[in-house]
């Protein structure tokens, strides 16, 4: 079941593996590792944070992911979607901040999972999430101009209009060499896999432009010439400083790294299954994405995720188990051990092309306008989400987007939700041959009015609820409010028929309940509402109700209409019927 706290290597190792098995997985291990090492160098620097930081991320968070995880084939580790927030964090706060930041997250995200939220993605409207993916794309895309063009530049705005300005003041400072660079670069990228998918296309065009830049003697910005020399080891573990004024300031990113690490892992893993046919248990993802998150940092790592086009790449080269992704991690260890110092020739405008090619992947592009044929409503919110991300803040964005979605949904639902006061209409409409407990075909008598209420009963039609009652013109003797299309209340609508009640107390109407379903039954009870209605004016279907009336208004009985054959009551509560 996907809500087990048990990682997926136990259930593997339990299983047994044999030895085919463990060499295709280690087999794609290495081919992951290696395709992974380019991007991890290239998320890190365009975070704002070293080349040694993506890779001991990629390193740290990888192996955990891999080895706790409730995916068999999630690969992990940095990813685009986190440089927007990581860039900032690193901007506002330095990496102290960012490394706060991201142990609230990994707290967090363990916190979700045994919580049982692993279905947390199936709450995030999906404008929302296209919206913020392809504003975090466009962001990654207009970065790159500054190492694309060569431009010598002190510093580099983090927004996104004041990138303009700057980019049109350095202008003079464009540099052909490097624009030949990551135009080859992007060549290679794009059409190596018409060659072979096995060696990926950013390894060869990191490759090739290094030499390239070695060989020819080109004046070209490289990660030696901006960073220095590259650590070959990863750093000695220690705990980041923590203040409580940084714990507080750091808490509201801290939520959107949890959600975005959340959000992209459990879908990395749904398409993961979808490739491979089994089944992720996203509870267990989420507590390895936290504890990835959390060890993260000690090593001076960023935040990390299931990366979706890693975890493909493992799936497509025969990877079926968690020790295909912990391989990639050692690859990635003995690369940094032995070629580590190999990575400062590479040329940043190569790394540029690299994340442009991540930047329109991610971009969605064509989603993105399929988008614009949905209701109005859906593509405000993907605006909305999209300029947000573009224009203020990603945190801002998922906020917005979010509490957008959940209003347009509640108007909706309040919308679905009909309020009538069917009395006065019986005679206009014809009965409804399909529904035999239709009023059309009762004896209703004179004094009494029946209100109905059909769809869920809460805070968003509780004013529709109100006005429709309010148009009754004289109060009536007996009121019989009909519930049998209602399969929820909330707090908001047992205070509306709370109103109701004490209003026809008021005025002297006895009101009756009809046809109350479990969970509106038990409200009613648990509020002491239904002890004020009395038992005795709850019934279990429109005759009852009828009945009770006629009893009030010391009327004889009237014989019931006769039901079709196998459509008895259903019992919802005790001495309490459905009204079907």
């Amino acid at each position: 079941m996907h809500t087990r706290l048990v990682p997926q290597l136990r259930t593997v190792l339990q299983e047994g593996l044999s030895l085919r098995v463990l060499g295709r997985d280690a087999l794609a291990g290495v081919i992951v590792g290696i395709v992974a090492l380019p991007l991890a160098i290239a998320f890190g620097i365009a975070s704002g944070v070293s080349p040694e930081q993506g890779i001991a991320t990629a390193i740290v968070a990888g192996f955990l992911i891999a080895a706790l995880g409730g995916s068999r084939v999630q690969i992990g580790g940095p990813t685009g979607a986190f440089i927007v927030i990581v860039h900032g964090i690193v901007q506002q706060h330095g990496y102290p901040g960012l490394a706060v930041a991201t142990l609230l997250a990994g707290g967090l995200l363990v916190l979700m999972g045994i919580a049982r939220l692993g279905s947390i993605i199936k709450f995030i409207p999906y404008p929302v999430t296209v919206g913020f993916t392809a504003g975090i794309a466009l962001i990654i895309g207009a970065a790159q101009l500054r190492d694309l063009l060569g431009l010598r530049m002190e510093s580099e705005p983090a927004e996104f209009l004041a990138k303009w300005p700057a980019y049109a003041e350095s202008l003079h400072t464009f540099n052909p060499a490097a624009l030949a660079v990551g135009a080859g670069a992007l060549l290679v990228i794009v059409l190596w896999p018409r060659v072979t998918r096995r060696v990926p296309g950013s390894l060869v065009a990191i490759i090739a432009s290094a030499a390239a830049v070695r060989l020819l003697g080109l004046d070209v910005e490289t990660i030696g010439s901006r960073f220095g020399t590259v650590s070959g080891a990863l750093p000695a573990p220690s705990l980041p400083d923590m203040s409580w004024p940084l714990v507080q300031e750091m808490f509201q990113p801290a939520v959107t790294i949890a959600l975005l690490a959340a959000i992209e892992s459990l879908l990395s893993a749904v398409v993961a299954d979808g490739m491979t046919g089994q089944r992720h248990r996203s509870n267990m993802e989420l507590v390895a994405q936290g504890v990835a998150n959390l060890a993260s940092p000690l090593f001076g790592g960023i935040p990390a995720t299931g990366a979706i086009a890693r975890t493909a790449t493992n799936v497509r080269n025969g990877g079926r188990t968690p020790i295909a992704g912990m391989v990639h991690a050692l690859v990635l260890l003995f690369i940094v051990l032995a070629f580590g110092d190999w990575a400062s020739q590479i040329p940043m405008a190569a790394l540029a092309a690299i994340l442009l090619v991540v930047a329109y992947n991610m971009s969605e592009w064509r989603h993105f306008v399929k988008l614009f044929r949905s209701p109005r409503s859906d593509v405000a919110i993907l605006l909305t989400a999209f300029l947000l991300t573009v224009l203020v803040d990603l945190t801002v964005a998922i906020e917005v987007g979010v509490l957008l979605a959940a209003l347009l949904f509640m108007r909706r639902m309040a919308e679905v939700t009909e309020v009538g006061y069917i009395t006065t209409m019986m005679n206009q409409e014809e009965a409804d041959a399909s529904d035999p407990m239709t009023l059309a075909t009762r004896a209703v008598p004179k004094d009494v009015e029946v209100f109905e209420v059909n769809g869920p009963f809460f805070f968003g039609a509780a004013d529709r609820f109100k006005d429709a009652l309010s148009r009754i013109a004289r109060p009536p003797k007996v009121l019989i409010l009909r519930l049998r299309h209602v399969p929820s209340v909330d707090a908001t609508a047992l205070q509306a028929v709370e109103y109701v009640y004490e209003k026809a107390r008021h005025e002297g109407t006895i009101l009756l309940l009809s046809g109350v379903h479990a969970q509106p039954l038990i409200a009613l009870e648990r509020s002491g509402l239904l002890e004020h209605i009395g038992e005795d004016n709850v019934h279990a279907d429109i005759d009852d109700a009828l009945d009770r009336a006629r009893q009030v208004l010391g009327l004889p009985a009237v014989e019931r209409p006769v039901r079709p054959a196998g459509d008895p009551d259903l019992v919802v509560g005790p001495g309490v019927t459905e009204d079907r």
